[in-house]
C-alpha cells in the first residue's frame, strides 16, 4: 500500500497523546467507612474489571477511529499491475509559462514549482510512454511527442515568455499532439495560475482525453502595471508643451501609496509624480513632454513595483514633423483671409491651388485640405479625396452657394455623409459651440456672451441621415448644424453649412473661432497617431510606401534582437507582418538594405497578464465539471504518486472513511449502553 500524501502520516504519532493519557490518570477516591464490607468487596473487584475492559475498548475505538482518519487523509493505494491500463500512454504537460508565473510561490516563482510538478508527473510513467512538453511559446519542438529522457530535458528549458494563449487553444493543441501517436492512452495536465483572462474552459471539454488541472496560487497577489499612454492630441507638435495621459492600474485588494511615476526621455529619467492608488482602481495622470528637435522620438514610461514587473514600464515612439502643411483649392480667386490665417504661424505651410491645377498624386503631402467655395467637384478629385480622408487626412469642406447640388450630393454620399436639400436665404447666428471635441476642446478658458460666434445670411439645410456619424462643432439657434465632424476611415471630413464667402459668413472675421479652428483641424490628421503596439497582438505594421524600387529588403532591429518581416505591397502602403518575431518589449527601428532608416516603432508586453485576478479549485470544479480532474498543486504532495494513485490504482481512502465511522459508532454504542 502507498500514499498519496504521505505527509499527513506523521499525525498517526499524535495518537499516543490518548494512550498516555489512559495509562496515567489515576482518579482520587474518597474513603467511605462502612459496618460490614465483607459483602461489598466481591461486588467492587468484579465491576472494576468491567470498567477496565470497558474503558480498553472506547480507547482502542478512539484510537481506531483517529488512525483511520489520517490515514484517509493521506489518500492509500494499491500500485496497479500491468493488466489495469493495457498499452502505452501518450502524455501532454502544458507549463504555463507567462509573466504572472513569475510571482512568488513561498520561496519561489510558481514557474520554478510548476516545472518540478511536471517533472513529478514526467517521472511516474513508464519508459515506453511518449511526451509532449508545451508553453505559451507553442514551439516547434514542443509540438511532437518525445521519450521521457527528451521530456525532461524540454523541461528544464522553459523560461519566462511574453506570449499568452487562452487555455483552450492549449487543449486543442495537445490533443492535436496526443492523437498524433499510435499510442492508446491520452492524458493531458495544465500546471497553470489559471488566470480568469485566459481561462476561457467549460463543462464541454473534449473527452477524448484524460485532462488533469494543477492550479498553483501565489503567496503575494500584488501588482501596478501601466496599461497604456496617448497624447491628447493626434500630432505632437515642436517647440510645445504636449500632454501625455498615462493609465496605472491597481491589481491588488490594498490600497498602494507613494508609487513613483517617472518618464525616460532623451537618454535622461525625470520623476513627474507620487500616485496614490486605491485598491482594484485605475488612475489617469498626465506628464508634460517639451519636444525640441524635429523627427522620431523615443520615450518610457516607468513605475515602481515588485514582484512582477514586465509591465512597469510603457515604451512609445512618434514622429514629431518640422511644419504642418495645408492645402487650399480654390475655383475663382484665392480667398484672402485663408492665407492670412496660416501667414502668422511659422508652424503651418500654406499653399493654395486652382481646383483645375491640381497633382493628386501630391494630395497625401498635405494634413489638412480645404475646398473653397467650389462650385462642383470633378470625378477625379473626388476620388482622390474619399482615398485621401480614409488613409487619415483632413478634408473642410465650404461649399459654394452656386453648387451644383447633384454633383454636390454624389460627392457627400461617397463619403457617407448628409445629402444637400436645398438654400435658405434666411440671416441665421450661431449659438452653441461644441467645447467637449477635440477642435474646441481646451480652447477657451471660458465660454459665454464674450465669445462672438458666426452669423450667416445664407446657408444649405442637410437632409437626416443617422448612419452619418455626425459630431456637431457648431449649431444654430434652432439646433441645425452649421459646423459638423465625421469620420471616414483613418481621417475627418468637416463639412460647413455656408460658403467662406464674407459677404455671405464672417466666420473669417471670428479670428477666436476661426484660427483654433483651422489649427486644431490640420492637428486632427490620424495618419501617425500609433505610438506602440502590443506583442502578440498587433501582428502587422503598416509604413507609406515612399520607394520605387521593387525588391526593397525591410529590416527590423531592437536592442537585443532583429529581424526580416515578411512585406506586403497594398498600393502606397506597405504591410509589414511581424508575427511571432517580436519577443522583448522595446524600441525597434526599421531601415532598409540601404541603411536608411524609416521611423521607430514601440512594443509592449500583453497587459492581460497583468491581472492577478485567478479561478479557485471550487470555481474550476464548478466550471469545467466532474469530467476534468483538479489536483491541488500547492499541497505537499508527490504529483507522481497522483499518477500512481488515482490514474492507475485503486483508491482505499474511502474505506478507512468508513473504518473511521465504525469506530466511532462503536464507541458510542459503548457509552450509551455499556453501564458499570
Amino acid at each position: 500500500m502507498q500514499f498519496i500524501y504521505p505527509s499527513f502520516l506523521w499525525a498517526l504519532s499524535l495518537l499516543a497523546i490518548p494512550v498516555i493519557i489512559h495509562l496515567f490518570y489515576f482518579r482520587r477516591f474518597r474513603k467511605v467507612y462502612f459496618t460490614n464490607v465483607h459483602l461489598l468487596k466481591e461486588v467492587k473487584e468484579e465491576t472494576s474489571a468491567r470498567r477496565r475492559i470497558r474503558n480498553l475498548i472506547i480507547l482502542m475505538s478512539r484510537i481506531g477511529a483517529l488512525a483511520s482518519l489520517v490515514i484517509a487523509f493521506a489518500q492509500p493505494f494499491f500500485p496497479a499491475n500491468e493488466k489495469v491500463i493495457k498499452g502505452a500512454a501518450a502524455v501532454s504537460v502544458f507549463i504555463d509559462n507567462s509573466f504572472s508565473m513569475d510571482a512568488l510561490s513561498e520561496d519561489q516563482p510558481l514557474l520554478v514549482k510548476a516545472k518540478q510538478k511536471a517533472k513529478e508527473i514526467i517521472q511516474a510513467y513508464s519508459r515506453e510512454d511518449r511526451f509532449q512538453i508545451l508553453t505559451h511559446d507553442f514551439e516547434g519542438k514542443h509540438q511532437q511527442l518525445v521519450s521521457q529522457e527528451d521530456a525532461l530535458g524540454l523541461i528544464d528549458e522553459v523560461e519566462t515568455s511574453a506570449k499568452v494563449r487562452n487555455l483552450s487553444q492549449v487543449v486543442l493543441r495537445q490533443k492535436q499532439a496526443l492523437m498524433s501517436g499510435k499510442n492508446e492512452n491520452h492524458f493531458a495536465y495544465i500546471i497553470s495560475d489559471f488566470q480568469q483572462s485566459i481561462t476561457d474552459l467549460d463543462a464541454s471539454i473534449d473527452t477524448t482525453i484524460s485532462l488533469s488541472l494543477v492550479p498553483l496560487k501565489s503567496v503575494r497577489q500584488k501588482n501596478l502595471s501601466v496599461d497604456s499612454c496617448w497624447f491628447t492630441a493626434p500630432v505632437q507638435l515642436l517647440n510645445q508643451s504636449n500632454t501625455l495621459v498615462v493609465k496605472v492600474s491597481n491589481h491588488s485588494d490594498i490600497d498602494l501609496s507613494n508609487i513613483r511615476l517617472s518618464i525616460r526621455y532623451q537618454g535622461q529619467e525625470k520623476p513627474v509624480s507620487t500616485l496614490q492608488i486605491p485598491a482594484g482602481t485605475q488612475m489617469l495622470d498626465t506628464v508634460n513632454l517639451s519636444l525640441r528637435q524635429p523627427g522620431w522620438q523615443q520615450a518610457e514610461v516607468i513605475i515602481s513595483d515588485y514582484p512582477v514587473v514586465f509591465d512597469d514600464s510603457y515604451f512609445l515612439s512618434f514622429l514629431v514633423v518640422e511644419n504642418m502643411k495645408v492645402l487650399s483649392l480654390f475655383e475663382k480667386k484665392q480667398n484672402p483671409f485663408l492665407s492670412a490665417a496660416f501667414e502668422g504661424i511659422p508652424y503651418f505651410q500654406f499653399e493654395a491651388l486652382d481646383s483645375r491645377n491640381i497633382n493628386y498624386a501630391k494630395l497625401p503631402e498635405f494634413d489638412l485640405i480645404i475646398l473653397d467655395d467650389l462650385s462642383e467637384v470633378s470625378s477625379g478629385l473626388e476620388a482622390a479625396l474619399m482615398a485621401y480622408a480614409k488613409e487619415g487626412g483632413n478634408v473642410l469642406v465650404f461649399p459654394s452657394m452656386e453648387a451644383k447640388l447633384n454633383n454636390y450630393n454624389s460627392f457627400l454620399k461617397g463619403l457617407g455623409l448628409r445629402q444637400i436639400l436645398y438654400a435658405d436665404t434666411t440671416d441665421r447666428k450661431v449659438a452653441g459651440i461644441n467645447t467637449e471635441e477635440f477642435i474646441f476642446f481646451d480652447v477657451y478658458e471660458k465660454t459665454g456672451e464674450d465669445l462672438k460666434l458666426p452669423a450667416t445670411s445664407s446657408n444649405f439645410i442637410f437632409s437626416i441621415n443617422n448612419n452619418a456619424g455626425e459630431e456637431p462643432l457648431l449649431t444654430y439657434r434652432d439646433g441645425h448644424v452649421f459646423l459638423g465632424k465625421y469620420a471616414t476611415g483613418k481621417g475627418n471630413i468637416y463639412l460647413c453649412a455656408s460658403p467662406l464667402a464674407v459677404e455671405i459668413s464672417d466666420l473669417v472675421k471670428n479670428a477666436p473661432v476661426f484660427i483654433p479652428m483651422l489649427y486644431k483641424m490640420s492637428i486632427s490628421s490620424n495618419k501617425n497617431n500609433k505610438i506602440a503596439y502590443t506583442i502578440g497582438l498587433d501582428e502587422v505594421l503598416e509604413i507609406e510606401n515612399n520607394s520605387s524600387e521593387r525588391e526593397l529588403i525591410y529590416n527590423l532591429k531592437g536592442e537585443t534582437d532583429a529581424f526580416i518581416p515578411e512585406i506586403r505591397k497594398l498600393q502606397n502602403k506597405i504591410l509589414l507582418n511581424v508575427s511571432g518575431q517580436v519577443e522583448n518589449a522595446g524600441f525597434y527601428e526599421l531601415f532598409t538594405t540601404d541603411e536608411s532608416s524609416l521611423g521607430y516603432f514601440s512594443f509592449n508586453f500583453d497587459r492581460r497578464e497583468s491581472i492577478l485576478s485567478y479561478f479557485s479549485i471550487e470555481q474550476l470544479a464548478q466550471l469545467i465539471g466532474a469530467r476534468v480532474s483538479v489536483i491541488d498543486g500547492d499541497q505537499k504532495m508527490n504529483l507522481g504518486n497522483y499518477v500512481k494513485g488515482v490514474q492507475k490504482s485503486k483508491q482505499l481512502w474511502t474505506y478507512f472513511l468508513l473504518l473511521a465511522l465504525l469506530f466511532l459508532a462503536v464507541e458510542v454504542m459503548l457509552l450509551r449502553f455499556w453501564k458499570d
